[in-house]
């Protein structure tokens, strides 16, 4: 039982610093192309981010674990939503531009929906699993494509000024960054899965709550380091863009990468998860019309912090 736990948690450094190393590699490799920071922003280190999610969730949709694919990108967004903008928040008051009031929160929550219509067949049809096909990752793919767009379209249309702020490394430095980045990234997945699994087995507790837990807020890493530096900067769109942004690829893209690799069984119980993460979401987006417009106040993000503690004491406290 030590053994497994420590294990998960080097897994979990390893991912880390495997995204950490991944990135800064493709950034310098990026930069001595003449590829703007901001496009590098919106793709490489985007994907950074979400990169042992992706990792963690490649390998468990391949061995057939689907409550940790559910577990993690759920949980993940959840942590993200309640915790990290609860943290962020209590910083320092989040006032964000119009487009993310009015587009990108909605568009997250419209991929909650997306995600609840597809993984309810059997809701709608009762001799129908409840499944996330390959159809459906396919789907998913196209509309990341889609929010994609619709960045590159935001972006044409914002004046940005850009910070120089990507280091340029030599040749070999920047071939070793980017392969040990990417073997950190994939040794560290096989030991977060492999591990929480055997702590779930060994425990008895179920691996949807190993997912919606140890494992989302592991992978979250990136996003809470990032957003709470945001946030000390006084840099609330990065804050609050980190984790809208993080919400929607984890739906479009790294589950429609899952589904593709291997059709997901979705359990039913995974539901009332998906409730607290649309409820979330909206109250986030009513956020920003309530006390100062376009702007979480202090007590809205302790109100996330502590709804997110009390669900998670009750998941918990239905497994003892």
């Amino acid at each position: 039982m030590i053994l497994p736990a420590i294990l998960l948690v080097l897994g979990l450094v390893v991912l880390i610093f495997g995204a950490n190393y991944m990135v800064e590699g493709a950034s310098a490799l990026a930069k001595k192309f003449n590829i703007s920071n901001l496009a590098i922003g919106l793709t490489i280190v985007a994907f950074g981010t979400s990169a042992p999610e992706l990792v963690v969730n490649t390998f468990a949709a391949a061995d057939g674990y689907s409550d940790i694919v559910f577990g993690n990108v759920i949980g993940s967004n959840n942590f993200n939503l309640f915790i990290i903008l609860g943290i962020t928040g209590l910083i320092t008051p989040l006032a964000v531009q119009s487009s993310t009031a009015w587009k990108e929160i909605p568009i997250s929550l419209i991929a909650v929906v997306i995600l609840f219509m597809m993984v309810n067949d059997q809701v709608i049809s009762p001799d129908q699993p409840s499944i996330l096909s390959t159809l459906d990752g396919f789907i998913l793919l196209f509309c990341f494509l889609a929010f994609l767009f619709y960045v590159y379209k935001q972006l044409k249309n914002d004046d940005v000024v850009e910070e120089d702020n990507i280091k340029l490394l030599s040749p070999l430095k920047t071939t070793i960054f980017i392969i040990g980045g990417l073997a950190g990234l994939v040794l560290g997945g096989q030991l977060v899965v492999n591990n929480a699994i055997e702590i779930a087995e060994s425990m008895g507790i179920s691996q949807k709550i190993i997912g919606l837990t140890v494992v989302a807020a592991g992978t979250s890493l990136p996003e809470l380091a990032t957003s709470v530096v945001a946030a000390a900067k006084k840099n609330a769109d990065i804050a609050v863009g980190n984790i809208i942004g993080s919400n929607i690829f984890n739906i479009f893209l790294i589950l429609s990468a899952a589904s593709i690799i291997n059709p997901i069984n979705f359990n039913l119980n995974f539901n009332q998860d998906l409730y607290i993460l649309a409820g979330g979401t909206l109250f986030l987006l009513l956020a920003m019309f309530t006390g100062k417009r376009r702007r979480l106040d202090r007590w809205e993000a302790l109100i996330l912090l502590v709804a997110y503690l009390a669900y998670t004491t009750y998941l918990v406290m239905q497994e003892l």
